[in-house]
C-alpha cells in the first residue's frame, strides 16, 4: 500500500484486530476484519458494530451570522435548527448539482459540521470562499470520529454514560466517554439506531477499546458499511449522488425544508436555485430509484437499465446482492417515465440480461430511535 497515504488515530488497533487495509479517499482504512464483511453486515444488524470513519472532514463554524451564512450555500433552514438538533444538507452548485452531502448540527456557539472525506478540502475551500468572511472557519483535525452502529449500540454505549440514553435520532450533546469529553449524535449511515463520537484524537483508540470491550459490540470495515447503507437506501458522494445530480433527481427532496422552498419566507438565494425550484414543482426528467434482482445476479455501478426491446433508460449507482434481504439490490437512475414501483427493466451483466423490478426504498426498514 502507498506510504503516502494518510492514517486515522485507530491505524494501529485496525491492524491489531487484523483488518485488511484498503486506500479510501486519501486515507489507509480498513475495508474488512477476519470475520469478513458478510458477517459485519449481520453484526450490525442484529448487535452493533463499530466503525472508523475519522476520515470525514468535521469542522465548526463559529459567529453570530454562522447560521445564516451557511443557508446561502445550502437549500436547507439552518437558521430555525434547534440548539443540539441535526440536519441533513448539501452544497449545491450554479447547475442545481451537489458538491457534497453533509450533517449540520447547531451548537451552544457554533455550528458543528461532518463532511464527506474525498471532498473535505474542496467543501473547506468553498466555504472559506463564500462565506470567510462571515464567518470563522475552524478545522477540526485533531478530532476522530466513531460509529457505533446497530440495534444493541445504545445498551453498549450506556455501560459508558448512560446520559446517552435520552438522545433520540438527529440529536446531540457533549458526554464523558471513557474519560474523553465527547460530542455524541444519535446518527448513522446504515439504517440502525446508532451514535456518532466525535472524541479527541488523544482519546481515540482508548474509547474504541472501550467500546470493543462491550460484548455486543465487533469492529467492521468500510465493506460492511457499503452494503448497510445500500440497503438503508442511503447516497454514497460519488457515485449516487455528484456535481451532475440535482437533488430532486436523487429523491433527496425531503431535505429541503418548506421555508426555503418556493413562497416559504427564505426560498432561494442558494447556489442552482433557480435550476432546482422548477423541478421541485414539475419533476425531474430522470430520478433515482430502488431495484431488485429477479434472479441471483449482483449487479454493479456502471450496469446500464434497458427496456424489454433494450432501449437504454438509465444506469446503476449501487448494487450488492443484500446480506438482509437475500436479493440483488441496487439504485440506478432512470428516465421518470419508468421509474414507476414494480416497473420491470432489464440490467445488462456481461452480455446478459437481468429481470429487475422498480422497488421502494430502503429495502430494509429504518429502525432510527425517534
Amino acid at each position: 500500500m502507498s506510504a503516502d497515504l494518510l492514517h486515522t488515530p485507530l491505524h494501529a488497533l485496525h491492524l491489531e484486530l487484523g483488518a485488511k487495509m484498503v486506500p479510501f479517499a486519501g486515507y489507509a482504512m480498513p475495508v474488512q476484519y477476519p470475520t469478513g464483511i458478510l458477517a459485519e453486515h449481520r453484526h450490525c444488524r442484529y448487535e452493533a458494530a463499530l466503525f472508523d470513519v475519522s476520515h470525514m472532514g468535521q469542522l465548526k463554524l463559529i459567529g453570530d451570522d454562522a447560521a445564516r451564512a451557511l443557508e446561502t450555500l445550502v437549500p436547507m433552514d439552518v437558521v430555525d435548527l434547534p440548539v443540539n438538533k441535526q440536519r441533513y444538507a448539501f452544497f449545491t452548485n450554479a447547475s442545481g448539482g451537489l458538491l457534497d452531502d453533509l450533517m449540520i448540527t447547531r451548537r451552544d456557539d457554533h455550528l458543528f459540521l461532518i463532511v464527506n472525506a474525498g471532498c473535505k478540502d474542496a467543501d473547506l475551500r468553498h466555504l472559506t470562499t463564500h462565506i470567510g468572511a462571515r464567518c470563522t472557519i475552524a478545522p477540526q483535525p485533531d478530532r476522530a470520529l466513531l460509529a457505533l452502529q446497530g440495534p444493541h449500540a445504545v445498551t453498549a454505549l450506556a455501560r459508558l454514560n448512560f446520559a446517552v440514553t435520552d438522545l433520540s435520532f438527529m440529536t446531540g450533546g457533549d458526554f464523558v466517554l471513557a474519560q474523553a469529553p465527547c460530542f455524541v449524535t444519535r446518527s448513522g449511515y446504515t439504517g440502525e439506531d446508532g451514535f456518532e463520537i466525535s472524541v479527541p484524537a488523544a482519546h481515540a483508540v482508548t474509547l474504541a477499546r472501550a467500546l470493543l470491550a462491550q460484548p455486543e459490540v465487533k469492529p467492521a470495515g468500510l465493506g460492511a458499511r457499503d452494503t448497510l447503507r445500500l440497503e438503508a437506501g442511503l447516497c454514497l458522494y460519488g457515485h449516487d449522488i455528484n456535481e451532475t445530480t440535482s437533488p430532486i433527481e436523487a429523491g433527496l427532496n425531503w431535505a429541503i425544508q418548506k421555508v426555503r422552498r418556493p413562497g416559504g419566507t427564505r426560498a432561494g438565494g442558494y447556489p442552482g436555485a433557480s435550476v432546482i425550484e422548477p423541478q421541485l414543482a414539475t419533476g425531474p426528467m430522470v430520478k433515482r430509484v430502488g431495484l431488485v434482482g429477479l434472479e441471483r445476479v449482483p449487479v454493479r455501478e456502471g450496469a446500464v437499465i434497458v427496456d424489454a426491446q433494450g432501449h437504454k433508460l438509465g444506469h446503476v449507482t449501487s448494487g450488492t446482492l443484500s446480506p438482509t434481504v437475500f436479493e440483488p439490490v441496487a439504485m440506478a437512475y432512470l428516465a421518470a417515465n419508468h421509474a414507476i414501483a414494480q416497473h420491470e427493466v432489464y440490467a445488462e451483466v456481461r452480455g446478459k440480461r437481468i429481470p429487475m423490478r422498480v422497488s421502494p426504498m430502503p429495502f430494509t426498514p429504518h429502525r432510527y430511535h425517534r
